[in-house]
């Protein structure tokens, strides 16, 4: 009796739980439909969002090329306008050697990169233009520019700038004979305010490699040849990575031979984008190695 009383209420219970199994079921069907249709469109609409995003990332990265491209064409642009402006500009000046009148009315410019013979007789005033460019020799009247600086009435603290961006080479060397040409070129780097010793040390080496001297900065200058000491006073001039060098007769002590590399280094170095004047009157080696030419004669500079 008690199996047959249990039976039934166990068959009951097991159709019910079917019942609400099969009503689970569909339940969950029709939502995991829902669910999936939802994620369909989700996708459909993700993709056409990639899509999208994708074109505009594509645009985007358009625009910047372009911006690139324009940015890019405006730089040489105004490179090529600073190469165009001349690193020294003199207007009608006259050069006065204590009240004595040397040269007068003399206009000319020089170009970035452009090396410039001076040539004249032996006291015809070469060098006293040299030294009214870096700042020697006042300007009294008429316009000079060197540099980005004006000379008329130009401070001394300027001078002091303005030679910053010079080089200046001379005849009789003007090394310091007491110490090495290591310490020739450290006391240049050190008037004039280089503070990292790494790249001071760097840079002595890579102009004492220009000049072809790599190996000679233990030396002492009395140690050298002629030629060699006139290179030391070349690395000298480029150490400050000029935008200008002035040479006074820089081979007036030398053997012609050692005139002819003298000559031809500072031609590589014009190469490279340092302006050059030289005053000279060398011209064999004028004729061997020719470029722009100023004349001066009976006080006035032609070409």
């Amino acid at each position: 009796m008690i199996n047959l009383d249990i039976e039934p209420v166990l068959e009951n219970n097991t159709g019910n739980s079917t019942s609400e199994n099969g009503k689970a079921t569909e339940a969950e069907e029709n939502l995991l439909q829902e669910n999936h249709e939802q994620t369909h469109q989700q996708s459909e609409e993700n993709m056409n969002a990639d899509i999208n995003g994708e074109e505009i990332e594509e645009k985007e990265a358009e625009v910047a090329s372009k911006d690139k491209e324009e940015e890019s064409s405006e730089v040489k642009i105004e490179t090529s306008e600073i190469k165009e402006q001349p690193v020294i500009e003199v207007n009608n000046a006259d050069i006065y050697q204590k009240n004595i009148l040397i040269l007068s009315n003399i206009s000319f410019t020089v170009k970035q990169g452009e090396l410039v013979y001076v040539v004249g007789k032996t006291g015809s005033g070469k060098s006293n233009l040299l030294k009214l460019l870096y700042g020697e020799v006042p300007v009294k009247n008429g316009e000079v520019n060197v540099a980005g600086y004006s000379m008329y009435k130009i401070k001394s603290k300027n001078i002091q700038r303005l030679r910053r961006k010079l080089g200046i080479v001379f005849q009789d060397f003007q090394l310091l004979y007491d110490r090495s040409v290591y310490e020739n070129l450290k006391f240049v780097t050190k008037v004039t305010g280089w503070k990292d010793r790494v790249k001071r040390d760097e840079r002595i080496e890579e102009v004492l490699n220009m000049v072809g001297l790599k190996t000679k900065g233990h030396k002492m200058p009395h140690q050298l040849s002629g030629g060699e000491q006139q290179r030391i006073c070349i690395a000298r001039a480029l150490v400050n990575n000029p935008e200008i060098i002035f040479a006074d007769e820089p081979t007036g002590n030398l053997d012609p031979e050692t005139s002819f590399d003298i000559f031809k280094l500072f031609h590589e170095i014009s190469k490279k984008g340092t302006s050059v004047m030289i005053a000279t009157h060398n011209y064999t080696i004028i004729n061997q190695l020719p470029s722009r030419v100023l004349y001066i004669n009976q006080g006035k500079v032609t070409e």
